[in-house]
C-alpha cells in the first residue's frame, strides 16, 4: 500500500470519544512529522470526508472525523448484524441438507461472500469468506444483480468483461439481462457450473426492514444432488430459511 495513503490513515487512530477535535499543530506534534506534512495528509482526509475541519485561522486548524466513517461504519454494522442474524439458520441449513451455504452481499459492482458454512461432503468450492465475485456469475451474485434497477444492471454489464470463470465463455449481455428478469420474476436464482465444474447454486433474497434485498442465500453442491424431488426439497428449505433470516432482519413483505 502506499505509504503516504497508510500514514494518512493512522492519522485517524488519534481521534476518539475522549479527545474528537485535533489541531494541526496537535496532529504533527504527536505524530512526529512535519507540520506541511500532516497539513497535507489532513488535507487529503478532508477531501474524502474522513474529516472536516472545524476552525481555521492563519495560525492553526482544527479536525473532527467526518462523516463519511460513519457511513463506512454504518456498512459494516449492518453486514455484522446480517452474518450475526444469518449464520444459526445457515447452520441449521446446512446440517439439514448437508450441502454448502453462502451468505452473499453486493460491495459496489462486485458480490462479497460475507459467510459459509461447509457440508461434510468431500466437495471444494472456489468460495471462502471475503472473497469477491463478478455480479454476473452464480446464483448468489446474479441474484442481487436482479434486484437491483435496470440501469444500474447494464452499466455494471457494460463495465465487465462478462466471461465465465469456468471455460472462459464470452456471455450475452441481453441473454444475461432476460435471465435477470426471470430471476426477479420467480423469486430465485439457478446456476450451473459458472463458479466451479458440476456443481449447482441456488438463491434466495434476504430482506431487511426496509423491504430491501441486502443479501442473497445460496445453497451450492455437486450438480448430481440437484435433481429431481431432491432439488425440489433444496429450494423448499433454502426459501424458508431466507425468509427466515428475513424476518428476523424486521422484513414484513406482503407474503410474511
Amino acid at each position: 500500500m502506499n505509504q503516504s495513503v497508510i500514514k494518512a490513515l493512522k492519522l485517524l487512530n488519534y481521534f476518539s470519544v475522549e479527545t474528537p477535535e485535533w489541531t494541526l499543530k496537535e496532529i504533527a506534534h504527536n505524530a512526529e512529522i512535519p507540520k506541511p506534512t500532516a497539513y497535507r495528509l489532513l488535507s487529503a482526509l478532508e477531501s474524502s470526508d474522513f474529516l472536516y475541519k472545524t476552525k481555521e485561522n492563519e495560525h492553526d486548524s482544527k479536525y473532527r472525523l467526518g462523516l463519511k466513517l460513519l457511513e463506512l461504519g454504518q456498512i459494516v454494522s449492518d453486514q455484522l448484524e446480517i452474518r450475526n442474524v444469518a449464520l444459526p439458520y445457515m447452520q441449521k441449513l446446512a446440517a439439514d441438507i448437508n450441502e454448502v451455504i453462502h451468505l452473499v452481499i453486493s460491495n459496489q459492482d462486485e458480490a462479497t461472500y460475507i459467510e459459509k458454512v461447509d457440508s461434510s461432503r468431500a466437495l471444494r468450492l472456489n468460495t471462502r469468506v471475503g472473497k469477491s465475485s463478478p455480479l454476473y456469475l452464480g446464483s448468489g451474485p446474479k441474484m442481487l444483480l436482479a434486484n437491483m434497477p435496470r440501469k444500474r444492471q447494464e452499466a455494471i454489464l457494460e463495465e465487465s468483461e462478462l466471461r465465465r470463470v469456468v471455460d472462459h465463455r464470452t456471455i450475452d449481455q441481453n441473454k444475461l439481462l432476460q435471465e435477470l428478469q426471470t430471476i426477479y420474476d420467480e423469486g430465485y436464482a439457478y446456476s450451473i457450473g459458472e463458479q466451479d465444474p458440476d456443481t449447482t447454486g441456488i438463491s434466495y433474497p434476504v430482506y431487511d426492514y426496509s423491504n430491501q434485498v441486502i443479501a442473497a442465500l445460496a445453497v451450492s453442491g455437486l450438480s448430481s444432488h440437484f435433481e429431481g424431488e431432491n432439488l425440489e426439497l433444496l429450494k423448499a428449505k433454502s426459501k424458508v430459511t431466507a425468509e427466515t433470516i428475513s424476518r428476523k432482519l424486521g422484513y414484513r413483505g406482503p407474503d410474511f
